[in-house]
């Protein structure tokens, strides 16, 4: 709420269309015909969220907890 004054959900929310729009308006996904998003290439999309606000980790040895 500090960051962007609203609920957090809003900006989760927001940030993931607006990189879905930016995919389409930039090009990067673009094809004839009808796709899911999943048939795309998600490199670009995961940049940008890294780039707009969302950044993401992966961890291949998490902690597990009982």
């Amino acid at each position: 709420y500090r960051e962007v004054g609203s609920q957090a959900i809003s900006y989760t929310t927001g940030v993931p269309a607006m990189c879905g729009a930016l995919m389409m308006l930039t090009g990067e996904w673009t094809k004839p015909g009808v796709y899911t998003v999943e048939e795309f290439n998600p490199d670009p999309f995961l940049n940008a969220l890294d780039k707009y606000g969302l950044p993401r980790s992966e961890n291949h040895n998490p902690v597990l907890v009982d």
